[in-house]
């Protein structure tokens, strides 16, 4: 055993839920950073030469052109190590990059043409397109589709549980019933407006130099109409070119994507601590895995480690996505380096939502709706029929109608013959004192369960 081993990882990330959160890796480690470092080198190398046609640069061939995107289509672990060991002599990281790539091209008959990578950049050009490729393509691939499937998951409860009756509780106090599948939905539905606010934010990179203003761009090739060629480039690679900036990009799309998570991993948080609540209440029961232990004192105990798991990483997601969100935009003058070792963090905490809504769906697919303690509890709470009762008699204007019920019903417990005899002295028309005799609080759920079909996970 070394300290390679994952058991000696100083991140659960990279030790105990190593596999769990492995799919991001491709996007945040280092290596996957030098790799989106040698796609903005390679291509900004093609643009100068094939679009922008430079002079003093050639017009490359396709075999040209595709034998130096192999640099990164196929970049692995000892392209990596090499460029690791280019950064020991350099000391410094995007250097070491473009440094490999002039290494890797050796006999290619491109080498006076050498000079025109990483021509007119500053780092943080390399840097701050990578980390916008960097983001769109782990939001894209992995972190979008695996909110959706959040989603998917609790919108399929949803839907099968939307004609079941629940008792509602505000303040934590017996209230208007309402479905289990509707307070489903109503998770569903905050998910689905944040998502569209997080896909909405626009990706993007800055590519002008030093301090940007093109210094040495212009300096280089006064003709060029730089501003138009850097815009086309940034564009060719999907994003959204920043017009103005300082030495750096200043983060605000990134501190936009990082709220929009945060309030996207509340929301789960806040679903996750009702389900537990629902399964302490009885609710739900969840099914046993044979072997599983749930204490180590009470042989009887089955908890709700998914939703607990899953609202503790979110809840380390969301200290680590609020201060990148609160340090990112801010740097002294027109630089300092303070972003540069947060920003390396940032799929830590990307790798702890993934974790938290792999519980959530793991919990949801152990759950075993219990309709008898739902029925009983709602049985035992005639009282919340007070509101639809005293909501008739105003519509027939009877006197005090709220007064009343408050009276009856208020800090007292109350049961179907109460609720019978009140009636009965409402001064209500029959055909209504008929049609409230049969309410129950099973019944007492207002649309809920259309409110349930109506809904459109997509529009």
């Amino acid at each position: 055993m070394t300290h390679l081993d994952p058991l000696f990882s100083l991140s659960p990330l990279d030790g105990r839920y190593t596999s769990k959160v492995d799919e991001l890796r491709t996007y945040f480690s280092e290596a996957g950073l030098m790799r989106y470092r040698i796609v903005v080198e390679v291509e900004w190398f093609v643009h100068l030469c094939n679009v922008v046609q430079l002079v003093g640069t050639k017009k490359l061939s396709s075999v040209q052109v595709s034998n130096l995107r192999d640099t990164y289509t196929n970049f692995d672990l000892i392209a990596a190590k090499r460029i690791k060991e280019i950064e020991k002599t350099t000391n410094h990281d995007v250097k070491a990059v473009e440094y490999y790539i002039k290494e890797t091209m050796k006999g290619s008959g491109l080498e006076k043409y050498f000079e025109f990578i990483h021509f007119a950049c500053t780092s943080e050009d390399i840097n701050n397109t990578s980390y916008a490729l960097m983001l769109q393509g782990a939001l894209d691939n992995e972190i979008v589709p695996m909110i959706t499937g959040v989603m998917d998951a609790i919108f399929k409860q949803a839907v099968e549980y939307k004609d079941v009756p629940m008792l509602s509780r505000t303040h934590g106090q017996p209230a208007s019933p309402t479905t289990v599948g509707k307070e489903f939905i109503n998770t569903v539905d905050r998910l689905k407006n944040q998502l569209i606010a997080l896909v909405s934010v626009p990706i993007k990179a800055k590519f002008n130099g030093a301090v940007g203003n093109y210094n040495a761009h212009y300096i280089a090739y006064p003709k060029v109409d730089w501003v138009k060629e850097n815009k086309k480039f940034i564009q060719s690679l999907g994003l959204d070119f920043v017009d103005y900036s300082t030495q750096i990009e200043c983060h605000d799309y990134m501190a936009e994507i990082f709220d929009a998570m945060k309030r996207i991993n509340n929301i789960l948080i806040d679903f996750d601590r009702d389900i537990w609540m629902y399964i302490s209440f009885g609710y739900f029961k969840q099914k046993v895995k044979k072997g599983e232990i749930g204490s180590s004192a009470m042989p009887h105990k089955v908890n709700p480690i998914d939703f607990e798991n899953s609202e503790g990483n979110l809840g380390m997601a969301n200290a680590m996505f609020e201060h990148f969100s609160a340090k990112l935009p801010i740097a002294r003058m027109q630089r300092d380096l303070t972003d540069s070792t947060v920003l390396r963090n940032i799929g830590s905490a990307f790798g702890y939502g993934m974790l938290a809504y792999r519980s959530t769906i793991k919990g949801l697919t152990k759950l075993k709706i219990n309709k008898v303690a739902i029925k009983k509890d709602l049985d035992g709470e005639w009282a919340v029929l007070a509101e639809a009762i005293q909501t008739v008699m105003r519509r027939y204007k009877l006197e005090n109608p709220y007064e009343k019920l408050k009276e009856l019903t208020r800090g007292k417990g109350i049961d179907k013959s109460g609720i019978t005899k009140f009636l009965n002295k409402s001064g209500l028309p029959k055909h209504e004192i008929a049609r409230l005799k049969k309410l129950t609080p099973e019944k007492y759920i207002g649309i809920a369960s259309k409110l349930v079909d109506e809904f459109k996970i997509v529009e």
